[in-house]
């Protein structure tokens, strides 16, 4: 009893400090991500938008992405108001969330000890404390994966099926969160519990099979509702070239970021694609510290397993979490589309329990030359990734690699294992942790928001983890009008207006409230090209502005005609900036935008307020 309430009093701790890590001066990114605060802010306004992800409470197109992630985010803000806090606590929340599955799911088959480990592993990797203060969709789609990671093993012990379809259910509504991305973990899950579950091979079968329906039935729901809705009833499906939620899943979300095909008019923007892209100086500080070490021991508990029985519970563990960090990553690692660095926060969970659950299966077989070899090598990995930061506190990687080589020594003559172990954790967690507290400490805004300390690699990184763009808009994308955008994807909106295709400005004063100024009489305040520009004078003003061609300004949304059409019927009372390129970059995407902004140039008269071209389409030139 006295042993139980100790580690419920450590796991009470755990969860607490990840509270404080991941809530701690959360208000200070301000809007995050714009272009999905903005989306939050309509379904806050709005049920047709909150249902559909309309990008605005008009409902003129959605979201790139199907919108589970976004509704905790608008219930809070229905509950507590728009501000930051109130979108972005949800997500840390569900970061918690996910430490405490990583634990239960350790803990169902070590010591509580071990489950602490991969607790504290999650809480502290780097890009997960990113993600959990941030507004993209991974929060939800991690927590959810790691949901359905522990039902599986919760159902591979008896052989579930209440437990295997609820993984199901969990892993579709994934879907919602991130489309395909989602059911990378499926086929190692559905392999682990056919070959492992203990009970006959044709109920497993059918009881997969069930799953399967769940999973159906949890993602496709909402497909199907789409599906029913005739198009002039509901949003554009933003990120398509049809108006389709399977193209944007299949093409766009899906083939076109394993293959580098061009979905939509961004192109290409894999970044150091290869067998070693987790390691290298893109994604290394976001995911990689404890990673050669969950690899190692998922190796070692492998071949300690290998003479277990077909159902052996801690081998069928093993799987599950193994299976998710090998395809997922070898997925990252190799394709050739769109890569960002913070999308390795999915592996966070299967890192974090590997290195639980092989840290206590060394320990029960007494393999300290094994576990002193594999704190050697982190401490070493965890120098070397320090130093690409070299101006950025420069005595922690030696002050890491002594205490792990130090801790290495001392397992192999000393008897006070004890007092090693917690030396040799605090030197293998202590360079994620820096990293983290750090992450935590700044603010972070734009699209490609990364973790830690500046590496000089990646997508143009700078310090502090902003998003710039060094050398023009990425995919061909080239500005017209000015504009510019402020270091760090802070700062304001100049010239033309636009804030970018990756970041949301803050429009002037004067702008704000012109837009404001009989909005109600409109049905658009505003229109502009690009989700991220509209988002930035629909935060401000608080009404919808519509986003011309979408997140990339190439979908075909609104075309021309239906254009013209609502500045006939005064549905649309300003234009803004004269476009971010919005032409035809390629195959993949439409010109639908720029032949918007030709006509309003070619229509209306131009004027500058606050430094942005405004056009006001309720009267000809």
């Amino acid at each position: 009893m006295v042993i139980q309430a100790k580690s419920r009093w450590a796991l009470a701790g755990l969860l607490l400090g990840t509270g404080v890590l991941y809530l701690w001066g959360l208000g200070a990114s301000g809007w995050a991500n714009s272009f999905y605060s903005a989306a939050v802010q309509a379904g806050s306004q709005s049920w047709k938008a909150f249902f559909f992800g309309a990008s605005d409470a008009a409902g003129a197109i959605t979201v790139d992405k199907t919108p589970a992630s976004l509704w905790p985010m608008v219930l809070s803000v229905r509950l507590f108001g728009l501000s930051s806090w109130a979108i972005l606590v949800p997500q840390a929340l569900m970061g918690v969330g996910a430490v405490a599955m990583v634990y239960a799911s350790v803990r169902r088959l070590f010591s509580a000890w071990a489950g602490l480990l991969a607790g504290a592993v999650m809480a502290l990797t780097p890009v997960a404390v990113l993600m959990f203060r941030f507004n993209n969709p991974d929060a939800l789609l991690v927590l959810l994966l790691t949901v359905a990671g522990y039902c599986v093993i919760r159902a591979q012990e008896r052989g579930s099926t209440r437990w295997l379809v609820l993984a199901g259910s969990a892993i579709g509504f994934a879907f919602l969160a991130k489309m395909l991305q989602a059911f990378l973990v499926l086929p190692g899950f559905a392999l682990v519990y056919l070959v492992t579950a203990p009970v006959a091979f044709w109920r497993r079968v059918w009881q997969s099979l069930l799953a399967g329906a769940a999973l159906v039935v949890s993602a496709g729901w909402w497909l199907l509702a789409v599906a029913l809705v005739p198009a002039s009833e509901r949003p554009y499906i933003g990120g398509s070239q049809s108006n389709s939620v399977l193209e944007l899943a299949l093409g766009y979300n899906g083939i076109g970021r394993l293959n580098g095909g061009d979905y939509g008019g961004l192109g290409n923007l894999n970044q150091q694609a290869g067998w070693l892209r987790l390691f290298d100086t893109e994604a290394g500080g976001q995911i990689s510290w404890l990673l050669p070490a969950a690899l190692v021991l998922l190796v070692a508990g492998m071949w300690f397993t290998r003479r277990a029985p077909r159902t052996d519970p801690v081998r069928a563990a093993l799987w599950v979490w193994g299976s998710w960090l090998i395809v997922t990553g070898l997925v990252f690692s190799l394709m050739q589309g769109i890569f960002h660095a913070y999308y390795t926060v999915a592996l966070a969970p299967a890192i974090a329990a590997l290195v639980g659950m092989g840290a206590a299966v060394l320990w029960e077989r007494r393999a300290h030359r094994l576990t002193a070899l594999v704190v050697a090598g982190t401490a070493g990995w965890s120098y070397l990734l320090l130093a690409r930061s070299a101006d950025w506190n420069p005595w922690l990687g030696v002050a890491v690699l002594v205490a792990g080589l130090g801790a290495a020594l001392a397992m192999l003559f000393s008897r006070r294992l004890l007092a090693v172990v917690v030396v040799a954790v605090v030197a293998c967690l202590a360079g994620p942790a820096a990293y983290a507290v750090d992450t935590a400490a700044s603010a972070h805004t734009g699209a490609i928001p990364t973790a830690g300390p500046s590496t000089g690699g990646g997508f143009g990184r700078p310090a502090g983890g902003g998003f710039q763009r060094q050398n023009g808009l990425p995919g061909g994308f080239q500005r017209r009008d000015g504009g510019g955008q402020a270091p760090g994807g802070r700062g304001g909106m100049r010239g033309g207006g636009m804030g970018g295709l990756l970041n949301a400005g803050t429009p002037a004063a004067e702008l704000t409230a012109l837009l404001k100024n009989d909005a109600a009489t409109y049905t658009w305040t505003a229109a502009t090209v690009g989700s991220n520009n509209a988002a930035a004078y629909q935060l401000a003003g608080g009404r919808p502005v519509m986003a011309v061609g979408g997140f990339n300004g190439t979908d075909p949304a609104p075309t021309l005609e239906q254009f013209q059409r609502y500045v006939a019927e005064h549905k649309i009372h300003y234009f803004l900036g004269t476009g971010m390129g919005g032409g035809r970059q390629s195959a993949g995407g439409s010109d639908e935008a720029a032949r918007i902004a030709a006509w309003v140039q070619e229509t209306f008269t131009a004027t500058t307020v606050g430094g942005t071209t405004v056009f006001d389409l309720t009267t000809q030139s």
